[in-house]
C-alpha cells in the first residue's frame, strides 16, 4: 500500500511524524505499506520547517514544492504528482492550506483522502482554517476525529459515515517527544527562567500577527503582566513588528517580554511544562497547554477545542488587553479531560486505513 502524505505547516509535521514513525515500525515487520512526504513548502523559514524534521526523526520529503501559502499553487504543483505516483491513500491533517490543497488534488483524481483532525468547527466563518476544515470534510474518505465534539460536529453536517473516534495524534506526540528532566532544567538555564515564574506567548494566526491594532492591544498587555514573558517570535509576527515603529517601541519599553527565535517542537513542550501560563492564538497549544497541565490564555473570541473551556483550563480572551489581563485573575478550575485517547491514535488510525498490514 502506497501513502502519500501532504504537509506543509509546523502543526503538520508534528502530526506526520507520529503516524510516520507507526507506519515505519509496522512496514519493519514486512508489512505491504510505504509513506512518502509530499512538502507544500508554506512554512519556509528554516526554524519553522527544517528543524522540526531533524528534531522529529521525520523522513526528509520525496517532494519539496515551495508554493508558499497560495492554495491555488500548490494544488497545481500537487496534482501532477499525484497522477504520476497514483498511491492508495493521500493523508492530509489540520486545517492549513495545504490541507485542503492535498485533498482538492486527491479528490479530482479520485484518491481515497484520509483527513487526521477532522469534525473541528469554531463556527467562525471569517476564519479561513473553517473553511479549509468544512471542505476537507466534505471531500475526505475518513474522517478521523480527535474528540466527540468533533463526531457531533460531523454528524450535524450530515457527514454520518466514516467518521472515526481516535484520540489525538498530537498527544501521541506530546508522549513521545517530551525532554526529560535533565534535557528541561538545561533549557531553562539557557534562557534564564524559573519552573512556574514566566509566562509563554505565541502570536501567529493572521488575524492577529497581522493586524497592528490587535498585535499592539496583546502586546500592552504582555507588558502589564508581573513576570517574565517568554516571545518565541513567528516570522509572520515578526514582519508586522519590523514594519511597525509603535510596535517596536512598545516592545523596547516592556522590560520584561524577552524575544526569542522560533524553538523547536521538544522545546516548545518543555516551555509549556514549566510556564506558570500560558497566552497564544494557536489552536494546537491550547491542547497541549492541558497536556502539560498548564492554565492556557487564548487570544481568540472562539476555539475548536470547546472541551478546554468547559473542563476550565482555557478562558478565551480575544485580543482586548483588559480581557486577557483579568483572564490571568480569574481561577481555573482544571477538570479532567477524558478525550484526546491513550497515545495510541496513531495504530488506530493505520488499523483503520491499512487492515491486511495488521
Amino acid at each position: 500500500m502506497k501513502i502519500i502524505t501532504v504537509i506543509g505547516a509546523r502543526p503538520q509535521f508534528i502530526k506526520a511524524a507520529v503516524i510516520s514513525h507507526a507506519i515505519r515500525q509496522i512496514a519493519a515487520t514486512g508489512a505491504d505499506m510505504e509513506e512518502y512526504l509530499l512538502h507544500t513548502g508554506q512554512h519556509y523559514d528554516p526554524n519553522m520547517s527544517a528543524l522540526f524534521f531533524s528534531q522529529l526523526d521525520l523522513p526528509a520529503p520525496k517532494w519539496h514544492l515551495a508554493c508558499g501559502n497560495d492554495i491555488s499553487a500548490m494544488k497545481k504543483a500537487i496534482t501532477p504528482i499525484l497522477e504520476s505516483e497514483q498511491p492508495d491513500i493521500v493523508i492530509v491533517y489540520g486545517d492549513t492550506n495545504s490541507t485542503l490543497a492535498g485533498a482538492e488534488a486527491a479528490h479530482e483524481l479520485t484518491i481515497p483522502v484520509a483527513h487526521i483532525e477532522a469534525g473541528l468547527r469554531s463556527f467562525n466563518n471569517s476564519m479561513p482554517e473553517e473553511n479549509n476544515r468544512i471542505l476537507t470534510d466534505r471531500i475526505a474518505t475518513w474522517r478521523f476525529c480527535p474528540t466527540s465534539t468533533a463526531m457531533t460536529n460531523l454528524q450535524a453536517e450530515g457527514l454520518t459515515e466514516q467518521n472515526y473516534l481516535v484520540g489525538d495524534v498530537m498527544y501521541d506526540a506530546a508522549l513521545l517527544f517530551m525532554p526529560d528532566e535533565q534535557e528541561q532544567r538545561e533549557l531553562l538555564k539557557r534562557y534564564d527562567l524559573q519552573s512556574k515564574q514566566f509566562v509563554l506567548a505565541t502570536i501567529h494566526r493572521a488575524a492577529t500577527a497581522e493586524n497592528v491594532p490587535a498585535l499592539t492591544a496583546i502586546i500592552q498587555a504582555l507588558a502589564q503582566i508581573p513576570m517574565s514573558v517568554l516571545l518565541p517570535l513567528h516570522p509572520h509576527t515578526a514582519k508586522t513588528v519590523n514594519s511597525s515603529p509603535a510596535l517596536q517601541q512598545l516592545l523596547a519599553q516592556a522590560t520584561n517580554i524577552r524575544i526569542i527565535e522560533p524553538v523547536g517542537y521538544r522545546e516548545m513542550l518543555a516551555l509549556e511544562r514549566n510556564a506558570r501560563y500560558i497566552i497564544t492564538d494557536s489552536g494546537g497549544m491550547q491542547k497541549e497547554a492541558y497536556f502539560q497541565r498548564t492554565p492556557c490564555i487564548t487570544l481568540r473570541e472562539q476555539t475548536e477545542w470547546t472541551e478546554t473551556v468547559l473542563a476550565g483550563w482555557n478562558h478565551l480572551a480575544g485580543t482586548d488587553t483588559q480581557t486577557i489581563l483579568q483572564a490571568l485573575n480569574q481561577s481555573f478550575a482544571q477538570q479532567p479531560i477524558d478525550e484526546y485517547g491513550d497515545g495510541h491514535s496513531a495504530q488506530q488510525i493505520l488499523r483503520i486505513l491499512c487492515p491486511n498490514a495488521f
